[in-house]
């Protein structure tokens, strides 16, 4: 099903990064011209393998500080993805700029370019870091005060507001998608990423940051896409928040344990203690679902088995375990 309305040429910002490229496979598979913007930053070409030379397929590679370069992408366009920004929380906290530059002051020039060009629709990827260290589990989205622990989180969080004032005074109809972690086929970064990275390096030794038992939901980026386009076709508000993550989480140490014992269980896992693994690290996280689940959505899979497929994916593609 597709929502009234959601036909024609698609933008997609960050098109060629881990969500992205599901998405645009998806969008695609709808039938859908798709206009993918990314300045392969985080990106790579290759995440398109596959789909890159399919007609509908537009790619432009261009920083969105530039709009003179990409902007024409978004005439005619019935919705804009903006999934593009520093996914890297670490790396905003050793510079704060980025998450100025690459969050919101790129978000903004996608505002402004969709309402130039009568875009009715924008869509964004914002993150449960919103909810800074939340006192409620699960979170619901109507939660609050959203007291961000991390430069990345007050970024996600400006844009958001940017997002529901140009949908008030603009009519440009909004969507916020706060996920969980999101893991999957595509990923350059992230907790089990991170964990084959070190045992490469030094396969009789795993540091951990943190303690291990800060825990999260973990959702695959399948799933996340299947439920962004849900809510797309079935929510209908001015402004729609909708958090997107599974109804368990997993812990770090239960992780590093899977890696582990993937890599052969001859590792040492050693934590560097604390409750979180470093500044901005939010330890625990659980997202409450029930508002997408009662719009008729629930991912495929629970956070330990989205864990699990992702790690036999890493395995297979390193040939660990053979």
């Amino acid at each position: 099903m597709v929502a009234a309305g959601a036909s024609g040429p698609v933008v997609v910002t960050g098109g060629a990064g881990a969500i992205g490229a599901v998405l645009v496979r998806a969008l695609l598979a709808e039938g859908r011209p798709v206009r993918v913007i990314d300045n392969l930053s985080g990106g790579r070409p290759e995440h398109l393998a596959g789909v890159a030379d399919d007609p509908r397929l537009t790619f432009v590679r261009s920083d969105l500080a530039d709009p003179d370069h990409y902007e024409e992408q978004f005439r005619g366009a019935s919705e804009v993805w903006h999934l593009a920004a520093n996914a890297d929380i670490q790396k905003g906290t050793a510079d704060p700029g980025i998450d100025l530059r690459e969050g919101l002051l790129n978000a903004f020039r996608v505002m402004e370019a969709a309402r130039r060009h009568g875009v009715r629709r924008l869509l964004f990827s914002s993150s449960s870091v919103v909810y800074g260290r939340p006192s409620v589990f699960p979170t619901p989205e109507g939660y609050g005060p959203l007291l961000p622990q991390s430069i990345y989180g007050a970024s996600k969080l400006s844009v958001e507001a940017f997002l529901s004032a140009f949908a008030h005074s603009y009519g440009l109809k909004t969507y916020l998608f706060r996920f969980a972690n999101i893991i999957g086929p595509f990923m350059t970064h992230g907790v089990i990423y991170d964990f084959f990275g070190k045992l490469q390096r030094d396969p009789n030794r795993l540091e951990v940051l943190g303690d291990g038992r800060q825990a999260k939901s973990y959702l695959r980026s399948e799933d996340c896409v299947a439920g962004m386009l849900f809510v797309r076709d079935h929510a209908d508000e001015p402004v729609n928040v909708f958090n997107l993550g599974a109804r368990d989480r997993i812990s770090v140490r239960e992780i590093a344990e899977r890696v582990v014992a993937i890599h052969g269980g001859r590792a040492r896992i050693e934590y560097t203690g604390g409750e979180r693994g470093w500044v901005g690290d939010v330890p625990q996280q659980l997202l409450d679902i029930a508002k997408v689940e009662r719009l008729g959505w629930t991912p495929a899979l629970t956070s330990a088995a989205a864990v699990d497929r992702t790690i036999a994916e890493l395995a297979r593609e390193r040939g660990i375990g053979r």
